[in-house]
């Protein structure tokens, strides 16, 4: 990431100390927090974490923390580190990894059957053609699939918004959500059936009607 954009120390000494006292308070160790210029490519806003064990860097666009409030950037810092704490990256590293067996056993059950290659027009049976066949025919039986993935991403961001709540004010994180749906110019009202294959976050009026309850 260093290569295409440019790292600086958080200068902002009040938002710094929310923020060390939001980790102090999660009970998660980083290295340093470090503002990134994100404006350099758009105006979407985004707070993340790199790096592993303790040397877990935190990292603010430069356009979060122009358009939220401290209280606002503490809101929405602390739903990424609920992602992290409820273990959402290690849950979907482990079924990416699944997924990605469960279709090299397909594969090789497919790649010597001569239906396989001559049902889409192919003679020729061979490994290289037929794991060229198989990455193409897989969106297509996959497709249907992506209403599960995005339930289960949903899920999680669920599960991170009452994380952030328990933390930090709903209502900062609420405020925090209609700048950055505004911000990145989404949808506010989704096709629902258009959102729950497409959609890894939930709609903005759904989740902001569940913080409002928390």
């Amino acid at each position: 990431m260093p290569w295409f954009n440019k790292f600086s120390p958080l200068e902002d000494r009040a938002l710094a100390e929310r923020v060390e006292q939001l980790l102090a308070r999660c009970g998660f160790r980083s290295r340093g927090l470090y503002v990134m210029d994100g404006s350099k490519r758009s105006s979407h806003g985004n707070a993340f974490f790199a790096g592993m064990g303790a040397s877990k860097r935190i990292v603010f666009f430069d356009t979060l923390i122009q358009r939220l409030d401290p209280p606002e950037v503490e809101a929405v810092l602390a739903h990424e580190l609920g992602h992290y704490k409820l273990n959402h990256i290690k849950k979907m590293l482990a079924l990416s990894f699944a997924v990605t067996l469960a279709s090299l056993f397909v594969l090789g059950l497919l790649v010597d059957q001569r239906w396989f290659y001559h049902g889409l027009g192919v003679s020729s049976i061979s490994l290289p053609i037929g794991l060229l066949l198989f990455m193409l025919v897989t969106p297509v039986f996959s497709f249907f699939l992506h209403p599960l993935e995005t339930l289960l991403s949903r899920k999680h961001e669920f599960e991170a918004d009452a994380y952030a709540t328990s933390h930090s004010r709903a209502a900062d994180l609420v405020r925090a959500l209609v700048k950055l749906y505004q911000d990145n110019a989404a949808t506010l009202t989704p096709d629902p059936v258009h959102s729950a294959f497409y959609d890894s976050h939930p709609p903005a009026a759904l989740r902001i009607a569940r913080l409002k309850l928390q």
